[in-house]
């Protein structure tokens, strides 16, 4: 990215610094000591750049238990996040691990507003959180900042680690906590003209998915971007390459126009002991679609829907991020992956999951 050249006005990062490996080989120490190493480097190759960063689940220890007060490592890690964060931002992330940033822009009329969540807070495996109804009161914070946002007339990109929506790997699988995921659902929906953008990470992979209004009707967009490094598991069976991207925005409205998606084939740097990263694909070319606004994406998942569909053959190869091209994705795969991208709340994929004869 430091050696493409290209003006890029700020940076997101979604978390998940420390390496996934057994609770025992890690400490608090040393997760916010990797933490550290990470913000510095990235602080080293871009001086100039705002960057906006959220926490992952492994951005903790142990791991996906992220408390609802403040803590040692928010702390540490507020600390190592000063030079890009506001006061305000850095006081509301010591408490929750969350917070809110303007950007202000020379190029635009308008600022936009960066809303960091602490999704780990709704994640599944967060013993912590288990029967609390608003963990760390970020509900009533976020909702409280989009009312501000929407009286004000300002845009919003939502950023986080663990998405909303159900996953693309899992049949019946919300990536949060079933009622967390409803209720930020409910909330994105109230304020979809608001939200310009949803930025996250965790599953290492490259997916999309369309928030639907009541009546069906596509008011976001939320992106899913693949991880630098790879990883494999029992539910992921295929790994993926390491990825990285670049969004192009409207700097009128910030609204998505289009997104560059650059991945390292780890068997040729393997082979060749050396880093080559290239240009994977650019989404509006490949799918033939005119932006990234959720009517271009919506079009976009009604032609991966398609039986025997070559773009949904496409769409899967990046979403391992050309790891191996003769991965299939059928049926009960397909499946999945389809009603993930078109549905995000529990009764329409439900639905979704219902009709699977429509997919194959």
């Amino acid at each position: 990215m430091n050696d493409s050249k290209e003006q890029v006005s700020f940076m997101i990062w979604t978390g998940d610094s420390p390496p996934h490996v057994p609770v025992k080989e890690l400490s608090t120490k040393l997760v916010i000591s990797i933490i550290g190493n990470l913000s510095s480097t990235i602080r080293n190759f871009f001086p100039d750049l705002q960057v906006f960063p959220a926490l992952g689940n492994h951005d903790y220890w142990p791991q996906d238990q992220l408390p609802v007060t403040t803590s040692e490592v928010y702390n540490a890690v507020a600390d190592f996040w000063k030079p890009w964060l506001s006061d305000e931002a850095i006081s509301t992330f010591r408490k929750g691990g969350f917070y809110t940033q303007l950007f202000e822009s020379s190029n635009s009329h308008q600022p936009l507003r960066i809303i960091s969540l602490n999704t780990n807070l709704y994640y599944s495996p967060n013993k912590v959180t288990v029967n609390i109804t608003d963990p760390a009161n970020q509900f009533a914070w976020l909702e409280e900042i989009l009312e501000t946002s929407s009286q004000k007339k300002e845009k919003v990109y939502i950023i986080g680690h663990v998405p909303v929506g159900y996953l693309p790997y899992a049949r019946n699988t919300t990536a949060i906590r079933e009622y967390y995921n409803e209720r930020l659902v409910k909330i994105f929906r109230r304020y979809s003209s608001v939200i310009a953008g949803q930025f996250f990470g965790h599953t290492h992979r490259d997916s999309i998915m369309v928030l639907l209004d009541e009546e069906e009707k596509p008011v976001n967009s939320l992106f899913v971007a693949p991880a630098v490094t790879p990883v494999k598991d029992v539910w992921q069976i295929e790994t993926n390459n390491p990825g990285v991207r670049l969004y192009q925005y409207d700097l009128f409205d910030y609204s998505l126009l289009d997104l560059w998606q650059f991945y390292l084939d780890l068997r040729d740097a393997n082979k060749k002991n050396e880093s080559n990263w290239k240009l994977e694909y650019i989404l509006t070319k490949t799918y033939g679609i005119e932006d990234l606004k959720p009517e271009s994406l919506y079009e976009m998942a009604k032609q991966l829907s398609m039986p025997h569909s070559t773009l949904f053959e496409q769409y899967y190869s990046n979403y391992i991020v050309s790891y191996d091209k003769t991965i299939l994705c059928e049926d009960g795969c397909k499946t999945c992956q389809i009603c993930a991208i078109r549905y995000l709340d529990h009764s329409s994929y439900t639905d979704c999951i219902s009709q699977e004869a429509m997919w194959k």
